[in-house]
């Protein structure tokens, strides 16, 4: 599958929104999807397209040596094809050019498919948040990648 990997732009917010939402039952406001492209220096955002659309995002922050997944998601109709991984597969050696050692996010206890995909890669169970998740109080596993220069595309 041809897979073109680019940073998100203002006009990928609204479909990234969708995506969001589709996702995820706490998606993120529109208006945050802004925030992380026009103020927060911290951020790198990132689209991957297919067939000429919008097929996955991934939120990204660099903080001194850690990156930090903030979210990514995939378009259900992209689902299963290798597309979210490919794209944090970027945007993690991205990161990594810039000066990332180690990286970091939550998950949801119950997100077997995103367990699996993070575990493939070298990311270990580093702890939990009790009740994180507000809508039903399912618990967010923390997660670590301690070595980034292991990372490869696959």
């Amino acid at each position: 599958m041809n897979v073109a990997i680019r940073r998100m732009t203002l006009e990928d917010v609204p479909t990234v929104h969708e995506i969001d939402t589709i996702s995820f039952s706490l998606p993120w406001a529109e208006r945050s999807f802004r925030f992380e492209l026009t103020e927060n220096p911290v951020s790198r955002s990132w689209v991957a397209e297919s067939g000429g659309r919008i097929a996955a995002m991934l939120v990204l922050w660099l903080i001194i040596d850690e990156a930090h997944i903030a979210t990514i998601a995939t378009h259900p109709d992209f689902r299963r094809q290798g597309i979210g991984e490919q794209l944090m597969i970027a945007a993690l050696l991205s990161a990594r050019a810039e000066g990332a050692a180690h990286a970091f996010l939550e998950v949801r206890a119950g997100n077997a498919g995103a367990l699996s995909l993070y575990k493939k890669y070298g990311f270990v169970v580093a702890g939990g948040r009790p009740r994180y998740y507000k809508d039903n109080n399912e618990d967010a596993i923390l997660m670590n990648l301690d070595d980034l220069n292991g990372l490869e595309a696959s």
